[in-house]
């Protein structure tokens, strides 16, 4: 009878660290996967990055409280070609903010994948090449939208108004420090 007991219990102790080396194995898979999709992020609906910039298509467009035309409307953005980011989808529907972090639901039809920036500095200087040493070919104020080119690591090809050159990435909002555009 003992020895009948004994067995079970090696036999019950080589379970449980089955269980817990299965366990153990499940949850180092979650973490995984998890750690991937905290760097990654994508889009439920386009599968796109997130958060990611756009810009207004329209010249007027409703933000919403929420993502349907039956939640309240709590401001409208009146600039065309303004940078928005990109926080949520559902849907036909995008929840972006603005630099100040203001924003809410709109439609993506009122949104475009042309990239912009706004210029985040009193006045800007724009050289005709990525070098503070290189001639300096426009001065944008502050607030101003510009579209955006070729980005390296620190600088930005930005043109607004007719006037083109490259600006200091760190004083852009719409574009990611680490960002890097051909």
């Amino acid at each position: 009878m003992n020895r009948h007991k004994s067995r079970q219990s090696v036999s019950g102790f080589l379970t449980v660290k089955r269980r817990l080396l299965v366990i153990s194995c499940a949850f180092i898979v979650f973490l995984g996967a998890f750690s991937a999709n905290a760097q990654d992020k994508r889009g439920q609906v386009t599968n796109l990055p997130i958060p990611r910039y756009v810009s207004m298509k329209a010249a007027e467009g409703n933000v919403r409280r929420g993502p349907s035309l039956t939640h309240r409307i709590d401001w409208v953005f009146k600039r065309r070609g303004m940078p928005l980011q990109i926080t949520a989808e559902y849907g036909n529907w995008r929840k972006v903010q603005d630099r100040d972090g203001a924003g809410g639901w709109v439609h993506y039809a009122l949104l475009s994948g042309v990239r912009t920036v706004l210029i985040d500095s009193e006045l800007l200087s724009v050289y005709t090449n990525p070098d503070p040493n290189s001639q300096v070919s426009a001065k944008f104020e502050s607030g101003v939208v510009a579209r955006l080119g070729k980005c390296s690591l620190d600088w930005c090809h930005i043109s607004a108004g007719g006037y083109r050159g490259w600006a200091e990435k760190s004083k852009l909002w719409g574009v990611d420090p680490s960002e890097i555009r051909e």
